[in-house]
Formats: C-alpha cells, sequence, structure tokens
C-alpha cells in the first residue's frame, strides 16, 4: 500500500465549469490530509482501523496515521488534552515541484499564510505552508522528505498548528 502510486487521475479544471473537461490530459493526483484530535488514541484507532480496513502505516504512543489509497488520503490522528475533532485539513505533494505549485495557488486563493518551511512534525521531516482561510480553517501545504524518530524534533515548536 505505501508507496504506490494510483493510476487514477483527476482532470485538471483549465476552463470554464461550463465547458467540458473529457478532453483534457490526466494528472497525478495530490494526496488530501486529514488530522484530528481525539481523546482516547487506542480507542479512536480501533475505530479508524475498522472504518478504513486498514493498521495504521504509523503508531506512535500520542499518534497515529493512515496512508490510504482508496479514497487518497492521509488520514492522522493525535491524542490531545482539548480542541477535540478536525485540527486541519491540507494537501500533501509527492515533489517539491507540486508543492511550489500548491504554493503559489495558496498565494492566489489569499487569506492568511504562514511559510513555515523545513520542520519536523508528527513524525516527519517536511517543508510546509499554512493557509487560514475566510471561515478560519487552517490549511496545510506540505511535502514530506523523510521519517523523523519525535513528534516535533529537537525544537519546542508548534506542531500542525498555522500560527
Amino acid at each position: 500500500m505505501l508507496g504506490a502510486r494510483p493510476t487514477i487521475g483527476v482532470r485538471r479544471r483549465e476552463t470554464p465549469a461550463s465547458i467540458s473537461l473529457h478532453n483534457h490530459p490526466l494528472i497525478a493526483m495530490k494526496r488530501m490530509h486529514v488530522m484530528l484530535r481525539v481523546k482516547d488514541l487506542d480507542e479512536a484507532t480501533r475505530f479508524y482501523s475498522s472504518l478504513f480496513d486498514a493498521e495504521p502505516s504509523k503508531r506512535k504512543s500520542d499518534y497515529a496515521k493512515w496512508m490510504l489509497d482508496d479514497p487518497r488520503v492521509n488520514f492522522s490522528i493525535a491524542e490531545k488534552d482539548e480542541g477535540f475533532g478536525i485540527e486541519h485539513l491540507g494537501i500533501q505533494a509527492e515533489t517539491p515541484e507540486e508543492l511550489a505549485e500548491l504554493r503559489e495557488r495558496i498565494d492566489r486563493a489569499g487569506g492568511t499564510v504562514n511559510d513555515e518551511g523545513e520542520t519536523t512534525c508528527c513524525y516527519a521531516n517536511s517543508e510546509k505552508t499554512w493557509v487560514v482561510d475566510q471561515q478560519g480553517v487552517s490549511w496545510e501545504a506540505f511535502y514530506t522528505s523523510g521519517e523523523a524518530g519525535t513528534y516535533r524534533g529537537d525544537e519546542e515548536t508548534a506542531c500542525c498548528t498555522s500560527a
């Protein structure tokens, strides 16, 4: 399951919505990212493992992640003391070039932007940009370059926050 890219693509909308997209080439889809704060990690892991019919691809004492191909999503949960529910949404780029494209989209979309740059968060080394939309929803655009042994790295930085 890990590392496999689906052969199914999505059509890029380059024309008005009223024009058919059937003549546009297929492109590889980036991976949707959803991060939830949960009260009880073990209970939530059992629930989502059953729901997805898959065990987490990464499991730590305070974190679990499923890299699913159907649907193509990076779904993660982290045990926190408060503020349960959706922590943030995001789009995971497969390459640094895709991240650059996402950053261009973020600039065009507006909102409050934070270019976090290289960071360690959620047991991964990543390059990140955050944007908060008009409703206050935090969106993360990121490219992961490797695994990390800690949730936040050596520095005590805010992990998974747009500020």
